[in-house]
This record gives C-alpha cells, sequence and structure tokens, in this order.
C-alpha cells in the first residue's frame, strides 16, 4: 500500500482441505473483504487529509498533509485471488502460469519491454555463478564491497563501479534475484544472493502462535 502502482496476486492455499463448492465461497469472501480494506483506507486517507487542512493551524502539519497524499496517491491493483493446492504438482504449474501470464501483460507492468543494458545480464549471470560455487556460503551473505571485487575479477567486469552495480543490484532485487535492504544502514553494506536463506529463517522466527511457544518453554 506504500509503493507506487502496485500488483498484488491473493493465492489462497490448503484447497485439499475445502469443499469444491467452499472453495469458490471462501475466494469471493476474501476478494469483497479486501474491496472493503481498500475502500476503508481511502476513506480514511481522505478523512485525515481533511481533518489537517480545516484544521486552525494548518502549516504545521505539512509533513503530515505531504506523507498522507503521496499514500493517497499510491495506486494498488488487486488481482482475482488464485486458489492451490500446494500438495499438487499440477496446481504449483498453474499457479506458475498464472503469474508469468500477469507478468507479461503490458499494461500492469509498463516496464516489461525496456530492454536493459547487456552488462544488467553480464552482471546477474556473474552473480548466479557466484551464488552457486562451491565457495558461497550456505547463508549466501556477502559484503558489498567484496562483491563488486570479486565482479570485476570478470573479464568483461572489470571496469564495473560501485554506483552502476548498485542500480543493478535494485534490478535484480526487485526481480527477486537477490535481496538488498540499502534503505536499513545496518545492511546497507551487505547482499544476500540466497533469498531462500531468508525465507527458511523467516519461517523459523515468524510463526502462528509463536509467543505462546516461548511463554510454554520453561
Amino acid at each position: 500500500m506504500r509503493v507506487p502502482n502496485s500488483v498484488v496476486l491473493p493465492v489462497g492455499t490448503h484447497v485439499d482441505c475445502c469443499q469444491e463448492q467452499e472453495v469458490e465461497e471462501k475466494r469471493c469472501d476474501i476478494m469483497a473483504k479486501i474491496s472493503a480494506m481498500l475502500a476503508e483506507r481511502k476513506s480514511n486517507l481522505a478523512h485525515f487529509i481533511n481533518n489537517l487542512e480545516g484544521s486552525e493551524e494548518p502549516e504545521f502539519y505539512v509533513d503530515q498533509w505531504e506523507r498522507l497524499k503521496e499514500m493517497e496517491s499510491c495506486t494498488l491493483t488487486i488481482l482475482n485471488l488464485v486458489a492451490v493446492n500446494c500438495t499438487d504438482h499440477h496446481d504449483i504449474k498453474k499457479l506458475e502460469a498464472t503469474i508469468l501470464e500477469h507478468v507479461k501483460n503490458e499494461e500492469l507492468f509498463p516496464e516489461v519491454v525496456r530492454v536493459l543494458p547487456p552488462v544488467y545480464r553480464q552482471v546477474e549471470a556473474a552473480i548466479v555463478d557466484i551464488a552457486q560455487s562451491e565457495e558461497m556460503a550456505d547463508h549466501g551473505m556477502m559484503d558489498l564491497q567484496y562483491l563488486l571485487s570479486k565482479l570485476c575479477q570478470c573479464k568483461h567486469l572489470a571496469n564495473l563501479g560501485r554506483e552502476l552495480l548498485q542500480d543493478i543490484l535494485r534490478y535484480l532485487h526487485r526481480i527477486g534475484l537477490v535481496v538488498w535492504y540499502e534503505e536499513i544502514k545496518h545492511l546497507e553494506s551487505t547482499v544476500f544472493l540466497q533469498p531462500t536463506f531468508l525465507i527458511t529463517m523467516f519461517k523459523l522466527l515468524v510463526r502462528y502462535r509463536l509467543v505462546q511457544q516461548l511463554e510454554s518453554i520453561s
């Protein structure tokens, strides 16, 4: 909701635990709740903005007003929910095909037709090779400067600069090949070449009833 022109594809799992009619009912219910949530958000933002504009000294709230107006301008496209049975390989392939179909939709993603400079592909291929190399630790974490030095060892990337690498890493982060939290000070110099490691860590740390599980430990 804070990213301009976001596109969200809701995915409903555990279809194997439901009757066929139940799946459709739940799909409609979820989409209705999402629509209601978006409508409520729009209404709340308009209400907060009106309050600030109608205050006795609105000049004191310019920063808040600008942030709210920025949030109000962030459009959010919600696609139709896809229901999948995660134990069925056919359903997983169906989900993959649906995602690819949406991603190739130029109306949803105008940048899909943008031609990338060859160096982007070269760096992407080199990073994949580094991530798959035997010297790469399982966690896949690498210092940004060290990554740059490793890439510069490639003959065709000898002149790669830090600024260009950062631009390329932003692109690779957006497409999910790497994870780079440049906006977090303590992590801005670390690149995660194995995003799946982070997913595993989050699964261990963020889980249902985690607080209750921790409290049950004597």
